[in-house]
């Protein structure tokens, strides 16, 4: 089951902000005048209240309590992570060799503009995606899984594939071959590609064309067409289309941090920034 943290964590900030309100404006002015009138009835009588009994009468109940010790941390979480920065995993290897699995990712929240959580409504345009920046985005046909590509076209783009090298607008993609692996009777291949002096490595399977050979698509406006690093091995917009600028969640800039699946101690020899 996907879950949508950004909506659990927003309720949970509402709810506990409400709780925490209410008790404020309705029920601690009650135990306050609780506390005045036994307080009255004590000196009556000649004799102090005693304090346990003062911080009885004045005791949050456990629900209200609760909400009071978690709202403000709750609601620094809600910004920074709503409006700042916010870290993801990454699950899969459609973005190697620049993104490896288990590798720990911090993501712009308003490098393309601050949003409303959970709803995505841009409120305040900051920049635009450009070609070949890794953009974190809602998945077109399930909005509450997160995708990492990399930026290959803009509104309006020509895209096309000519023997697997990317054109756009015409204009080649340059690209050089790093290294073929394994050494003898090599499968799969590491190319340094270059859109528009947006430099980064992508990896190939040799003999292989996910797409069933050249392709062409012009991006509509208000879209971008995204790409895996892993061009044999990523699910993108070849196969489902472009990505709409509203379901934008941000710029992936930094590797912080990588742990392998299963009992093992975090590495942090892949920290940097993401080419």
């Amino acid at each position: 089951m996907d879950i949508d943290f950004s909506l659990v964590l927003t309720l949970a900030v509402f709810i506990t902000g409400l709780l925490w309100g209410f008790d404020a404006s309705a029920l601690k002015p009650i135990r306050q005048r609780r506390l005045k009138a036994a307080q009255a009835a004590a000196a009556a009588q000649g004799a102090t209240l005693p304090a346990d009994a003062e911080q009885k009468l004045l005791r949050e109940p456990w629900l209200f309590e609760t909400a009071h010790s978690f709202f403000p941390v709750l609601a620094v979480v809600w910004v920074l992570r709503s409006f700042l920065a916010e870290p993801f995993t990454i699950p899969s290897g459609s973005m190697l060799p620049s993104l490896e699995i288990g590798d720990y990712v911090l993501v712009n929240k308003f490098a393309y503009g601050v949003r409303l959580p959970v709803l995505g409504t841009e409120i305040l345009p900051v920049d635009l995606p450009k070609r070949g920046e890794v953009m974190v985005f809602k998945f077109p046909t399930s909005p509450n899984m997160n995708y990492f590509k990399r930026v290959v076209g803009l509104p309006g783009d020509l895209i096309e594939s000519r023997r697997e090298v990317l054109f756009i607008n015409g204009v080649e993609a340059k690209r050089e071959l790093l290294s073929q692996e394994p050494a003898i009777e090599p499968w799969q291949q590491v190319w340094r590609e270059n859109i528009f002096g947006a430099v980064h490595t992508t990896r190939e399977e040799i003999g292989r064309e996910p797409t069933g050979g050249d392709w062409s698509y012009t991006v509509p406006a208000g879209h971008y067409f995204m790409m895996g690093d892993n061009r044999d091995n990523s699910n993108d917009s070849r196969f489902w289309g472009p990505v709409s600028e509203d379901l934008i969640v941000g710029k992936a800039f930094y590797i912080w941090m990588h742990k392998k699946p299963g009992l093992n101690l975090p590495v942090f020899d892949r920290n940097g920034s993401i080419e």
